[in-house]
C-alpha cells in the first residue's frame, strides 16, 4: 500500500491506531496491575511480565515511527525506522521467550551484541546513500531470528525434561505453546517485510496479526506460574516409633540405597503423592534426603519424577475405580482423576493411555464387565 493511500484509507488507520491504543494498554496492565484476570490463582513470573510489557511497548513505538515515515518516506528515514525496530523488537521477543524457562536464568544481552552487525550495515547504507546493502541487512535479520527459532528448539526440549524430573503437575507449566508465540513473531516479521512491497491485504492482516499476538501473549502470561519452591508438604501424622525416625532422617539426609524405602514408607504409604503441585525438593524434605540423590535415584530407575508420581496416582485411580464397582457405586472418571491427585481431566487421561495403553473410556468399559 502507498504512503498516500494509506492515510486515504480511514478503515486501516482506524485499525492501525487501535494495534497502538490496545498495546499501550495492555502493557500498561501488565506492568500496573499486581493479580492476574485470566487466571487469578496463578503468580505470573514478573520478570516474563516486564519483558511482554516492554515488547508491547515496542510495537505501538514502532507503529508510531512508520507513520512518521510515511510522511517523511526518505531512504535515510527508512533505514532508522528499521534500525529502531531491530533494536526495540528482537530483545524484546528474545526476552520473553527466555523468561518463559524457568530452569535458570537466561541473558538476553547476547541479543543485543548480536545486532551491532545489523547496525554496521545501517550505518554504511546511510554513509553510501544507496539501497546495496539492504538485502545484506534483510537476510542478516532473518538469520538472527532463524537463530533464536534454533536455540529455542534445543532449550525448550531441555526445559521440558527438567519440568518432569522436578514437577508432578504440569498443567501451564509446559512452554510448547512458547513456538505458538514465536509462529506469531516470525508471521508477524514476513508480513511486516512484505509490506514494503505495497499490498493493502498484506498491510491489513499486518494489523490483525499484531491484536493476536497481544491476546495470545496476555493469555501466556497470565497463565504461566511462578515456579517456586512452596512449603514442604504435611504427610499424614507419624505412628509412634516415627516421629523419631522423620527427625533424624531429616537431620541427615538418607543414603540413595535407602531411598526406595523411604519412598514407600513416606510417600506410597501416607499416600503423599496425591498433594497438588508436590515437587521433587518437597519430596525429598519429606522423605528425609536431598533433591539430588532423589533426582539420582529416579534417573538409575529409567524414569522422571513425573513419571512415578502420576504412576502412584493412575494406580490409586485403578483402586477407587475397582472399589466402587465392587460396591456397586456410580462414579464418574472425572471424579476419580481429581481423588487421585490430578489438576485436570486431560492431563490425567493422557498420563493414563500413556501409563496403560488404553484410553480412560475403553479400559473403564472393560473393567466393568
Amino acid at each position: 500500500m502507498e504512503t498516500q493511500e494509506i492515510l486515504q484509507d480511514i478503515v486501516f488507520v482506524l485499525l492501525y491506531g487501535s494495534v497502538i491504543g490496545i498495546s499501550v494498554m495492555a502493557a500498561l496492565y501488565l506492568l500496573l496491575r499486581r493479580g492476574n484476570s485470566i487466571a487469578p490463582e496463578v503468580k505470573s513470573p514478573v520478570r516474563l511480565r516486564r519483558w511482554a510489557a516492554a515488547f508491547l511497548v515496542a510495537t505501538a513505538l514502532s507503529h508510531v515511527f512508520w507513520v512518521f515515515y510515511t510522511y517523511h518516506p526518505t531512504p535515510a528515514v527508512y533505514v532508522i525506522v528499521c534500525n529502531l525496530d531491530l533494536l526495540m523488537l528482537f530483545p524484546t521477543i528474545a526476552g520473553i521467550l527466555l523468561s518463559m524457562l524457568q530452569d535458570k536464568h537466561r541473558p538476553v544481552w547476547p541479543v543485543l551484541v548480536a545486532l551491532i552487525p545489523a547496525f554496521v550495515l545501517s550505518a554504511l547504507c546511510l554513509i553510501r546513500g544507496d539501497d546495496v546493502l539492504y538485502l545484506p541487512l534483510s537476510i542478516y535479520a532473518i538469520a538472527l531470528y532463524a537463530s533464536i527459532i534454533l536455540y529455542m528448539v534445543f532449550a525448550v526440549r531441555n526445559y521440558g525434561r527438567w519440568l518432569r524430573d522436578n514437577y508432578a503437575d504440569l498443567e501451564n507449566k509446559e512452554v510448547w505453546l512458547s513456538f505458538i508465540i514465536l509462529g506469531f513473531f516470525l508471521l508477524f516479521f514476513i508480513m511486516y517485510s512484505s509490506t514494503t512491497e505495497g499490498s493493502s491485504i498484506l498491510a491489513y492482516q499486518l494489523q490483525i496479526d499484531c491484536i493476536i499476538i497481544v491476546a495470545l501473549l496476555l493469555w501466556r502470561v497470565e497463565t504461566l506460574p511462578q515456579l517456586s519452591e512452596s512449603p514442604a508438604p504435611e504427610a499424614e501424622p507419624a505412628e509412634e516409633g516415627q516421629e523419631e525416625q522423620q527427625a533424624n532422617a531429616s537431620a541427615v539426609p538418607a543414603a540413595p540405597t535407602k531411598i526406595t524405602t523411604l519412598l514407600k514408607e513416606h510417600c506410597e504409604n501416607t499416600q503423599l503423592y496425591l498433594q497438588h503441585d508436590l515437587t521433587l525438593a518437597q519430596l525429598a524434605i519429606a522423605i528425609g534426603t536431598n533433591r539430588t540423590y532423589l533426582s539420582q535415584h529416579f534417573a538409575q530407575q529409567g524414569i522422571t519424577y513425573n513419571a512415578y508420581i502420576n504412576g502412584l496416582r493412575i494406580r490409586h485411580f485403578i483402586r477407587l475405580h475397582q472399589e466402587a464397582v465392587a460396591q456397586q457405586r456410580v462414579v464418574t472418571a472425572q471424579q476419580l482423576a481429581i481423588e487421585s491427585g490430578f489438576h485436570s481431566y486431560s492431563t490425567f487421561s493422557t498420563t493414563f493411555k500413556q501409563h496403560t495403553g488404553a484410553t480412560v473410556a475403553a479400559w473403564m468399559h472393560g473393567a466393568g464387565k
